[in-house]
């Protein structure tokens, strides 16, 4: 599953419904789990990790990944694929999005963001065990055959060829990548399950929490983050906007699957085993949090990136998810991606072969090519309509040319005739300074101890934001305004680090 926190178009085309139950559901139920890891399984999973990887930022380097990698081995044990820790392989993600998923063949993943969400082991278990019970009680063999990546450039290509009736749109612009069996296993991992098996896989993460020694009740601590964490994104954000998804964003009611979880583990022994916190926390600590710069980094509504040297703004009420290879912008009034590609000079053929890349096999006629100067770069752009069976859409493609060898673009998807919506933010292009550059800092966790007088308003006072620092402050320590800090406690943190 994907520990998601947004919804956006992809949401609506690449993820079916999720839905949590109430407490009343708990029920302990016979779930049918695979009791072995097949060798096609592997084969699948081993072709698959490095496609991850990529799309993931790749893996993060430090002390944490080892640590990660220990605590869900042994957590995945549990499920009965395989009795060999070395039978899995944990992955610690260099990615700024609230994720974890895991893949058959004994692959499973978590973003170093999720993990600086979490206060304790057991909830680093608790997250890994969940998405574990996915891959035992295989449910991404029980979806759709059918996938779309979780981004921007794959959803335009889904609505493009499915509105002219052409399979070839995404299939034919990602190279027939839904043919290839082990890019079909990383587009599942990051798709959303069903009510009944995120329901069933929560109850595996529960039984492998109890099983392995941890206190159950840390897989409902976890959501109850996380749902704090999805209400901070939307305030974030605008209110309305939101971001790429990330955890389980379709639901309208996240506090009912913490009550849900709660019940789960009072079947299964209710409190007690271990948190380990002070592990955690001694492991989490200096870990990047945040974009890292090398990737380009989002600052409220603008976008940098200090090793490219370029700025862009996106407009008022529209969130930015930062991947490693794209920037993907989501509002009501539309959706757009930022990236870039070769480039020997001929815009025309960039901007076709960006249109290409959204079509695939389908066939689409943009425009004439307008040129223009945006803050001193040669820009081009050229906008296409097709129908779709919801109506009239625009697709455009607006580009900018760096140098002779170096080009960007960004490809939105609005409504017919409402492509201005996004003039704001093709015109906010702009190069970095050296001096601009320079001064772009990545974030880090700083794990402190609360000392004598400090409360939750001093602390929060330190996190190195220059907006709601109390509320990013209380949910990333899962505490509240009310909360009362102990002399000698440990809190996390967010602070700038030197690059």
């Amino acid at each position: 599953m994907s520990w998601k926190t947004g919804k956006t178009l992809a949401a609506a085309l690449a993820m079916g419904g999720i839905a949590f139950t109430g407490a009343a559901d708990a029920q302990l139920k016979t779930i049918k789990t695979q009791t072995n890891i097949s060798p096609a399984e592997r084969k699948q999973g081993n072709e698959a990790h490095p496609q991850l990887l990529q799309e993931f930022g790749g893996a993060y380097a430090g002390p944490q990944a080892s640590y990660v990698n220990r605590i869900g081995q042994n957590i995945a044990v549990q499920s009965g694929l395989s009795r060999s820790p070395s039978d899995f392989t944990v992955t610690l993600l260099n990615s700024p999005v609230n994720n974890a998923f895991a893949i058959p063949g004994g692959y499973v993943y978590v973003t170093r963001q999720l993990m600086a969400l979490m206060n304790d082991e057991a909830e680093l278990a608790g997250v890994l065990g969940h998405e574990v019970g996915h891959v035992a009680a295989q449910h991404s063999k029980k979806r759709q055959s059918a996938a779309t990546r979780n981004q921007i450039l794959g959803v335009l290509g889904a609505v493009l060829g499915g509105a002219i009736g052409d399979n070839g749109g995404l299939l034919g612009g990602l190279g027939g990548l839904l043919q290839n069996n082990s890019m079909r296993v990383a587009q599942l991992a990051t798709l959303g399950f069903s009510r009944s098996q995120e329901l069933q896989a929560d109850q595996l993460g529960v039984q492998y929490l109890r099983s392995a020694g941890y206190d159950p009740l840390a897989l409902s601590t976890m959501l109850t983050s996380l749902a704090n964490q999805t209400t901070l994104d939307a305030r974030l954000a605008g209110g309305d906007a939101r971001s790429l998804p990330e955890w389980a964003s379709t639901h309208p009611d996240p506090a009912s699957r913490v009550r849900n979880a709660e019940a789960l583990a009072s079947r299964v022994g209710g409190s007690g085993g271990n948190r380990n916190a002070d592990a955690f926390l001694a492991s989490i600590d200096g870990v990047l949090y945040g974009d890292d710069p090398a990737q380009g980094v989002v600052e409220g509504r603008d976008f940098l990136h200090p090793d490219l040297r370029l700025r862009f703004t996106v407009p008022n009420g529209y969130g930015m998810q930062n991947g490693s290879d794209a920037v993907l912008v989501s509002g009501n009034g539309g959706q757009a991606q930022f990236s870039t590609g070769p480039y020997s000079g001929d815009m025309n053929a960039y901007i076709a072969a960006a249109f290409k890349a959204v079509a695939g096999n389908a066939s689409i006629s943009p425009g004439a090519i307008q040129r223009t100067t945006v803050n001193g770069i040669p820009a081009s752009y050229s906008t296409a309509r097709v129908n779709t069976q919801s109506g009239q859409v625009d697709v455009t493609v607006f580009a900018y040319e760096f140098s002779r060898s170096s080009a960007f673009h960004f490809i939105t998807l609005t409504q017919a005739g409402g492509g201005g919506v996004f003039n704001s933010m093709f015109n906010s292009v702009r190069r970095l300074s050296t001096a601009e550059a320079a001064a772009i800092k990545p974030r880090r966790i700083d794990v402190v101890t609360v000392g004598r007088g400090d409360t939750v308003a001093t602390l929060a006072r330190r996190m190195a934001y220059s907006n709601y620092q109390a509320e990013r402050f209380q949910v990333l320590n899962r505490l509240t305004a009310s909360s009362r800090l102990t002399p000698g406690q440990k809190v996390k943190i967010v602070v700038y680090a030197s690059r």
